[in-house]
């Protein structure tokens, strides 16, 4: 599944900074702006699995059914 998220970054002391708008804790840095994006996106893939991996482990074994949700922003 592929999804797109909003990266807010900023070049401070010499460090790109940077973090996704959608997910609080995404966050991350680089010595160059391409660094910091790839960073961001290893952030991003981890939060989202991690979170897939709680809500899974939330139903603890009970039927389920997952949906696809699209929202427009």
């Amino acid at each position: 599944m592929e999804a797109s998220y909003r990266a807010v970054i900023q070049q401070r002391e010499g460090w790109w900074i940077g973090w996704i708008e959608e997910l609080p804790g995404v966050n991350s840095q680089g010595e160059t702006r391409e660094e910091l994006l790839e960073n961001l996106r290893s952030a991003l893939e981890e939060a989202v699995e991690m979170n897939r991996a709680d809500a899974r482990a939330a139903v603890q074994g009970a039927l389920y059914k997952s949906v696809r949700v699209d929202v427009r922003t």
